[in-house]
């Protein structure tokens, strides 16, 4: 059976008075050849909810090829998103239908096609600090880790993620056989875009990770399951932060995401240089860290008073 990436383009098939697959049937086949490139499953549900809101609201208009679609109607799509998504969930949907465009020109455009996409600017996000955990606070955090099963593991966890910046996915998808218990090396098989590195844990958090398999048992599977052996998913690990935080006597507990916020900043101000930073983090591009080590006010006021001219007249 042929895969759907295979069909021939609208202008070949019009040439032998077959009708061109629609824009609906290109969207499942988009799925697929990501599908193919093993993307984390949470990327594809994205790519797969995102492209059905976009082609039913362009069925709702009687559209259901691809070449009619042109840039006043993608204009008129993203207003309709800002109804009910922030800035982020627009840009996010603006990202999906754009990669999705890049698709189908390399995939089965006819000549002279032009992409719509290419008029119409990406929604501006807002440029907030988005602050990191506080050392103090994940310090508050361990210290309400005690020697059981469920202790030691939370401490494992929560070293691991201030240690090595790991997405929260990245975390939870890792197994025993990951671990080198000697350098302490982590191996992300499947990050996000479906890349792979390798992390490095510090003496402190390879110890408690060390201890924490021990306490686990030697078998295989997941590095940190729950008490029965299921792999723990992205809202039992919140829980667990938040059941800490409050354990800690914290007003708030911090993001998941903050701990990799709070990774990248504490090394940059340790002196790490930004490239190995963005390699340690599986960014692709540098411009990406910068979301995470946007300086707090205690940063430039330092800076300030450090290097300040008057001062040193």
């Amino acid at each position: 059976m042929k895969q759907f990436t295979e069909v021939a383009p609208p202008s070949v098939l019009a040439s032998f008075g077959v009708a061109a697959p629609s824009l609906r049937r290109w969207a499942d086949g988009f799925t697929l050849a990501k599908q193919s490139q093993n993307l984390s499953p949470r990327t594809i549900t994205i790519y797969r909810d995102n492209l059905s809101r976009f082609v039913a609201y362009c069925e709702a208009r009687n559209i259901t090829a691809i070449e009619a679609i042109d840039p006043t109607l993608l204009r008129e799509y993203m207003l309709s998103l800002a109804e009910h998504h922030n800035a982020g969930g627009q840009h996010q949907h603006y990202r999906v239908i754009k990669t999705f465009f890049l698709w189908w020109g390399d995939e089965a455009a006819p000549e002279g096609w032009k992409n719509p996409i290419r008029k119409v600017p990406a929604p501006k996000l807002p440029d907030k600090i988005m602050p990191p955990v506080e050392m103090a606070d994940v310090t508050a955090m361990l210290d309400t880790c005690g020697g059981d099963y469920f202790g030691v593991r939370d401490k494992a966890m929560m070293l691991t993620l201030i240690d090595t910046g790991l997405r929260a996915n990245e975390l939870l998808s890792l197994d025993v056989a990951d671990f080198d218990s000697v350098t302490g090396a982590l191996t992300v098989k499947q990050g996000k875009g479906g890349k792979g590195r390798v992390v490095f844990a510090g003496q402190r958090t390879r110890k408690v990770i060390r201890a924490w398999l021990k306490e686990r048992g030697n078998s295989g599977g997941a590095m940190f399951p729950a008490k029965h052996g299921a792999r723990l998913n992205y809202r039992a690990l919140r829980a667990v932060i938040e059941r800490r935080a409050r354990d800690a006597g914290l007003t708030d507990a911090p993001e998941l995401h903050a701990f990799r916020r709070g990774f990248a900043l504490a090394m940059l101000r340790d002196g790490c240089d930004i490239v190995t930073l963005s390699r340690l983090m599986g960014h692709s591009d540098l411009s990406l860290i910068r979301r995470y080590t946007k300086q707090t006010s205690d940063d430039l006021r330092e800076a300030a008073e450090r290097h300040s001219p008057a001062d040193r007249l």
